[in-house]
């Protein structure tokens, strides 16, 4: 074994070079580049570069102010665009279905998770992309209170002519308590309506049902942080609790159980959840206790998009007020064009059915034992009903309230495919991230920064001064990283320098394989 190298085992990456490693032409093996590198090995042997969001398939209106927003805050495009996909289900979930052939219908509400780290102004874009939706509710409420003071009022007027009605009855006049008894139940049969709500924020499975009975069966979940999936998981209770959630996503039956009174029935239950989350909320999601086997995680669409931190202009254009206003206008249309109506089920056309014939043959295989997407089954099986709701929803989006009704076109599914395909590669990467391991995660995080930086070689100290603190707290943190890294081959730690005097001990330097390095220029 070479001297210089003692400090490193004879197995693993100590094999990559028995010289300095940045000196091209050394001879090496079959598993050797020409340079005397040992090919890198991926992190994981599913390591996937996923699509970016497809702007272009919205229509003009909503994808014009995904791509202002995008530019504006500096943030990936599938922020914008999932968080706009969220505020089309709020709007549409349980006013509009889609029917792909008969005995085949898709409601269309969806479940969304963007995983995206801290610091990327999430907020700053659900403000832009869903504040119309709150805006939209406001204006609901306004509409309402005289509705819903009106029939108050009546309440009272019933309950005080029962209780006279109560108070002169007497247990000898048959004829006077069944007055008493008709006007009670009169007063009791008043229902006043709930303020129309239509979005919150951090809620639990329990008060979630509760407003969906008051609202009609309907209700969305959009939150810039991911408080709800430790809500499913039983932050409160100890038990998770996810049967609201499975329900809501296919707009089934639902019973809601209420403290000191009978229990409300939701013929149809319809919730939309639109989340960003850290990374890490998308790994306890996998990690609630049967959620896959229950198919909770296979109802997300998920979006996994490479942080623009560290990357982003500073002089930017703000969001031309032309392109705000008719993105916020359009939504509030939406909004309130719907809430009223009772539910409508749009139909394919003939041609969108073949094509959608022709997604499910060509699906089939893959969810087989042995093909592509059985790992994922629970997902790929939703995967043409997924792309379903997307089509009801493009459709919906496109067109003035009056042609809602009209059949949705072969152009409309392609586009929803489209996004469908985006959806399928990003549930690959999250499920693949979900069956990591913390130190992976971390190897990748340094190695993103090997190939942002493109050096030659580096020290500890001076990754750690340059790497997010969110992640590593301490120099030690970074160890098993670059231990995994070292292993796959991206690095090589290079012999310890010879101390000299009594100085502070040199921090090790690693040199970085050819494939990570920035050209000279």
């Amino acid at each position: 074994m070479n001297a210089t190298n003692k400090h490193l085992p004879e197995t693993g990456a100590a094999r990559v070079l028995r010289a300095v490693p940045d000196e091209p032409g050394q001879s090496g093996g079959a598993n050797q580049t020409g340079d005397g590198w040992e090919q890198p090995v991926p992190l994981s042997a599913a390591q996937r570069a996923l699509p970016t969001f497809p702007v272009d398939v919205l229509p003009g209106w909503a994808a014009d102010m995904v791509s202002a927003v995008t530019e504006f805050t500096q943030t990936p495009a599938d922020l914008a665009g999932c968080v706009a996909l969220s505020a089309l289900s709020t709007a549409a979930a349980g006013r509009i279905s889609v029917r792909i052939r008969p005995g085949w219908t898709q409601p269309v509400n969806l479940f969304l998770a963007v995983a995206l780290p801290p610091g990327s102004r999430k907020s700053d874009v659900f403000a832009a992309m869903a504040g119309p939706i709150r805006e939209a509710q406001a204006e609901l409420v306004e509409l309402a209170l005289p509705q819903i003071e009106e029939t108050r009022i009546q309440k009272v007027v019933a309950e005080r002519e029962a209780e006279k009605l109560e108070k002169s009855a007497s247990s000898a006049d048959v004829v006077s308590i069944g007055l008493a008894s008709d006007a009670a139940l009169r007063a009791q049969e008043i229902v006043i309506p709930a303020k129309p709500r239509l979005v919150v924020d951090d809620i639990t499975a329990e008060k979630a049902a509760t407003i969906m009975s008051e609202q009609g069966g309907r209700l969305a979940v959009l939150a810039p942080e991911g408080g709800i999936v430790a809500n499913i998981a039983g932050r409160y209770s100890g038990t998770p609790n996810y049967e609201v959630f499975l329900r809501g996503h296919a707009g089934e039956y639902l019973e809601v159980d209420r403290q000191g009174r009978d229990s409300d029935f939701i013929e149809h239950a319809y919730l939309t959840l639109g989340l960003v989350v850290q990374p890490q909320i998308i790994r306890d999601l996998g990690q609630i206790k049967a959620a896959k086997e229950r198919g909770l995680l296979g109802r997300f669409l998920y979006s996994l998009p490479v942080s623009t931190v560290g990357h982003r202009e500073i002089r930017v254009p703000e969001v031309p007020d032309h392109i705000s206003t008719t993105y916020r206008t359009r939504l509030a249309q939406l909004v309130l064009h719907l809430a009223p109506r009772d539910l409508t089920t749009v139909d394919f056309s003939h041609d969108a059915d073949e094509d959608m014939f022709a997604l499910q043959t060509e699906l089939e295989p893959q969810l087989a034992r042995g093909g592509t997407l059985h790992h994922i089954t629970d997902w790929a099986a939703k995967y043409a009903g997924t792309v379903a709701r997307l089509a009801g929803l493009l459709h919906l989006a496109d067109r003035p309230a009056d042609k809602w009704s009209t059949e949705i076109t072969s152009e409309t599914f392609s586009r929803a495919r489209a996004l469908g395909s985006y959806y399928l590669a990003h549930a690959l990467g999250a499920f693949d991230y979900m069956g990591s391991d913390e130190a992976t995660d971390d190897a990748r995080a340094v190695l993103a920064w090997i190939e942002r930086q493109g050096p030659i070689s580096f020290t500890v100290r001076e990754l750690f001064t340059s790497i997010t603190r969110a992640r590593f707290r301490k120099v030690a943190d970074l160890l098993p990283a670059l231990d995994l890294l070292e292993q796959h081959f991206h690095i090589q730690r290079a012999p310890e320098a010879e101390r000299s005097g009594r100085g502070r001990k040199p921090s090790p330097t690693y040199f970085v394989h050819p494939a990570h390095r920035q050209p000279a220029r």
